[in-house]
């Protein structure tokens, strides 16, 4: 299993608009993606219900992580996603 933590670069955390480009990028991965607050059990990351549930705030640690060919390639796109601050204009 291959995993990544990062801190949440958008403001407000993983809500709404954060969180829907978020799945969306998960659901173009060829692997499932896992996300978890570290220590806590990980969720669907193609779930939007589920992502927000998690309740992440901005500057936060997210764990994630991925089994299989391409997990790698995966994690690194949306570990740079995260990171991003989803909520500035252009994003």
């Amino acid at each position: 299993m291959t995993q990544r933590t990062v801190i949440v670069g958008s403001r407000v955390g993983l809500h709404a608009r954060p969180a829907s480009l978020f799945v969306q990028a998960v659901a173009l991965q060829p692997v499932a993606v896992k996300l978890a607050k570290p220590g806590g059990e990980p969720v669907d990351a193609r779930s939007i219900l589920l992502v927000l549930g998690l309740d992440v705030r901005g500057g936060q640690d997210v764990v994630l992580s991925a089994d299989g060919d391409g997990a790698e390639q995966a994690l690194d796109e949306l570990v740079a996603l995260l990171a991003t601050d989803l909520d500035a204009e252009g994003a």
